[in-house]
């Protein structure tokens, strides 16, 4: 099976307009959300290469040197499907984007295989 990355999409505009609710509203989200999140995890822990995470801010390193930058990646996980088609239809509805404020997920088939566990 081929291996796909799946990166998790945040704008700043869309986690700005989460955190512009009312506390409350907030936290209603999250208890709705966190355990539809689980149960999608546990639906599709046989495809999970690597479950990933989510992440923090970002530092770039460049011919420049090293300095704070952004992106909209918020988190990823490594999934096996058959093809790119199959892993997209993984995250159809997730709770990433139909119940938090992410705006999408990028699916990425990896071109090199993965490192030899040999070696």
């Amino acid at each position: 099976m081929a291996r796909f990355l799946a990166v998790y999409i945040m704008h700043p505009e869309s986690l700005a307009r989460f955190r512009g609710l009312p506390k409350a509203e907030q936290d209603a989200i999250d208890a709705a959300g966190l355990p539809q999140w689980v149960a999608w995890e546990k639906e599709h822990a046989a495809s999970f290469v690597d479950r990933g995470g989510m992440v923090g801010k970002t530092l770039r390193v460049s011919r420049d040197g090293i300095a704070p930058a952004s992106n909209p990646f918020c988190g990823y996980v490594v999934v096996e499907a058959p093809d790119i088609e199959a892993a997209a239809r993984l995250f159809e509805n997730h709770p990433h984007f139909s119940i938090f404020p992410g705006d999408s997920v990028d699916i990425m088939p990896f071109v090199t295989e993965p490192p030899d566990s040999a070696n």
